[in-house]
């Protein structure tokens, strides 16, 4: 346990970001997988959840959740599925 103030208010802070980075990459993971069940099942929203999730992986590419490359390769990897 942290003594001094400012190790105090950043273990706080790291709680509070961990906690928030934690709920986004499960809302991220969760829209992939909507629309991996949708192309599975032959859905004719898919490109409705495709939209979504291709959303999520940019936001989470911007707020640093996840590196540009692996947004880009994601994405690409999603579309591939929409286009069979």
């Amino acid at each position: 346990m942290p003594n001094i103030k400012s190790a105090i208010k950043r273990a706080e802070t790291n709680e509070t970001a961990n906690l928030r980075n934690s709920a986004q990459k499960t809302a991220l993971r969760s829209a992939i997988k909507k629309f991996e069940t949708a192309v599975a099942e032959g859905s004719a929203d898919a490109a409705e959840l495709y939209k979504a999730a291709t959303k999520a992986i940019d936001q989470a590419e911007t707020k640093g959740l996840i590196h540009k490359n692996k947004a880009s390769r994601d994405k690409s990897r999603l579309a591939a599925k929409l286009a069979k």
